[in-house]
C-alpha cells in the first residue's frame, strides 16, 4: 500500500449531453435518453450495455443518468445504505492507485432508482472537477440540469415523474418552463408537470408544441366587408365609398357631397358607398358629373306647325314663323322689308331681321356676344350703328368694327331666365346726301336659368 491514502478524481465523462439550443417535439427527448411509446416518457439510454468497449485504459462502465462514468475497477460502490463491495483487483496499468469511494448514481433503464438510492463519499462530489494521485479523474455535471446532484447529500430518493430530490432530501416539483425551449411561445408548469399556451391570435399545434397563426378570416371573420389576415391578427378594410369605424370592424358610408362642393356640377345625391350628380330639367348628365343642356328641337318640342322651335340653355320657345308685322312683308330671304310704295313705310326701316340667341346666365362681362354686318354694300355710302331700343339698363354697347359691320358687347351681367329684345339699327347715308336708309335687325337674347 502506499503511505498516504489519497482520493482520485473520477472521470465523469459524459459522452452525450443535451443541446439545449435545439428546438424538440412532445416526443422528442434529451441527449442519453429515448421514447418510451408504452409509458408515454423519456427513459435512461443504458449506454454501458450498447456503447461498445466505452471505457478504456481498464476502466469499467457504470450507467448513469443521460450518460456513464468510467471508474477504476478499484472503486467501491456503496448501495442502499450497506457495506462497501469490494470489486475486483486493478488490472494491469492500473497499480499504484489508491482505492475511492464513489456515488456512481446508477440508473436503471426503466428511470428509476432502485432501492433506497446511492451514498457518495464527498470527495466524489466535491466539486465539477477535482484531480487527484497520479490519476487524473474528471466529474462533469448536465449543463441542463446541474442540480442533479446534490451537493452533500446522504442518500437518495425515489421520486415521481416531473420531481427530483431536493437539498433537503425531499422530492420537488422540477420547472419544465426554465429549460427552453420546451414551448414555441409561453411554457405554464404545474405541478410534476408542464404544458404550452399561445399567444393571442396562434393556437397550439397538435404536437402541443408549436404555435400555428390563427386565420381569423376564415374561423370567425368580424369584419364588415373585407379581412385581411395577419400573423397574430387580422385588420379590416372597406370598400371604396365607406371607412372603418370607431370599432375597426364595422364599415361607415362616407358622404361624398360634404367633402367637396365640386364634385357634381349642379347638385350631389349621396348614395351608400358611392354618390351620384343630378341635373335640372332641360339638362342631362353628361361624363358623370357634368350637366349637358338637352336639345328639345331635336326630340320632342310642342311648337305648331307655323311656329319654329328655337332652342336655349335649359329649355327651348316656339316663334312665329313669319315675325312680319304690318306693313312689312316677308321675302324669300327671310326679310321684313316695307314696300317703298307704302306711304307708312316713308319713317320706317326699310327692313327688318330677326335673329334669336342664347347664352347662359351670369356670363361673365365685358363679352362679345353678337355681330352685326350689311348684307349689301351701296358705293359712296357711310354705314353707322347704334342700339335703337332694349338697352334701357345699359347691359349692352354696340361697337363699330369696320365701315360695314359692329359688335355687340355685353358690359352688365344677366342672370336667368330672362328675355331681353334689343333693335340694333345700321344707317346707311349717300356720300354726296342723296340718299339716306335704315336696316334694323331684331335680337331676341334668351338667358339661361344657369350658368352652364
Amino acid at each position: 500500500m502506499l503511505k498516504a491514502l489519497f482520493l482520485t478524481m473520477l472521470t465523469l465523462a459524459l459522452v452525450k449531453s443535451q443541446d439545449t439550443e435545439e428546438t424538440i417535439t412532445y416526443t422528442q427527448c434529451t441527449d442519453g435518453y429515448e421514447w418510451d411509446p408504452v409509458r408515454q416518457q423519456c427513459k435512461d439510454i443504458d449506454e454501458c450495455d450498447i456503447v461498445p468497449d466505452a471505457c478504456k485504459g481498464g476502466m469499467k462502465c457504470v450507467n448513469h443518468y443521460g450518460g456513464y462514468l468510467c471508474l477504476p475497477k478499484t472503486a467501491q460502490i456503496i448501495v442502499n445504505n450497506e457495506q462497501p463491495q469490494q470489486e475486483t483487483q486493478p488490472a494491469e496499468g492500473t497499480s499504484g492507485a489508491t482505492t475511492g469511494v464513489v456515488a456512481a448514481s446508477s440508473m436503471a433503464t426503466s428511470g428509476v432508482l432502485p432501492g433506497g438510492g446511492f451514498v457518495a463519499s464527498a470527495a466524489a462530489v466535491a466539486g465539477p472537477e477535482m484531480q487527484t494521485g497520479r490519476n487524473n479523474f474528471v466529474i462533469r455535471r448536465n449543463p441542463a440540469d446541474p442540480q442533479r446532484i446534490p451537493s452533500n447529500p446522504s442518500h437518495r430518493i425515489q421520486c415521481a415523474a416531473g420531481y427530483e430530490q431536493s437539498e433537503h432530501n425531499v422530492c420537488q416539483d422540477i420547472d419544465e418552463c426554465t429549460i427552453p425551449p420546451y414551448c414555441h411561445q409561453r411554457c405554464v408548469n404545474t405541478p410534476g408537470s408542464f404544458y404550452c399556451q399561445c399567444s393571442p391570435g396562434f393556437q397550439l399545434a397538435a404536437n402541443n408544441y408549436t404555435c400555428v397563426d390563427i386565420n381569423e378570416c376564415d374561423a370567425s371573420n368580424q369584419c364588415a366587408q373585407q379581412c385581411y389576415n395577419i400573423l397574430g391578427s387580422f385588420i379590416c378594410q372597406c370598400n371604396q365609398g365607406y371607412e372603418l369605424s370607431s370599432d375597426r370592424l364595422n364599415c361607415e358610408d362616407i358622404d361624398e357631397c360634404r367633402t367637396s362642393s365640386y364634385l357634381c356640377q349642379y347638385q350631389c345625391v349621396n348614395e351608400p358607398g358611392k354618390f351620384s350628380c343630378m341635373c335640372p330639367q332641360g339638362y342631362q348628365v353628361v361624363r358623370s358629373r357634368t350637366c349637358q343642356d338637352i336639345n328639345e328641337c331635336e326630340t320632342t318640342n310642342e311648337c305648331r306647325e307655323d311656329e319654329m322651335c328655337w332652342n336655349y340653355h335649359g329649355g327651348f320657345r316656339c316663334y312665329p314663323r313669319n315675325p312680319c308685322q304690318d306693313p312689312y312683308i316677308l321675302t324669300p330671304e327671310n326679310r321684313c322689308v316695307c314696300p317703298v310704295s307704302n306711304a307708312m313705310c316713308r319713317e320706317l326701316p326699310q327692313s327688318i331681321v330677326y335673329k334669336y340667341m342664347s347664352i347662359r346666365s351670369d356670363r361673365s362681362v365685358p363679352s362679345d356676344i353678337f355681330q352685326i354686318q350689311a348684307t349689301t354694300i351701296y358705293a359712296n355710302t357711310i354705314n353707322t350703328f347704334r342700339i335703337k331700343s332694349g338697352n334701357e339698363n345699359g347691359e349692352f354697347y354696340l361697337r363699330q368694327t369696320s365701315p360695314v359691320s359692329a359688335m355687340l358687347v355685353l358690359v352688365k351681367s344677366l342672370s336667368g331666365p330672362r328675355e331681353h329684345i334689343v333693335d340694333l339699327e345700321m344707317l346707311t347715308v349717300s356720300s354726296i346726301g342723296t340718299f339716306r336708309t335704315s336696316s334694323v335687325l331684331r335680337l331676341t337674347i334668351i338667358v339661361g336659368p344657369f350658368s352652364f
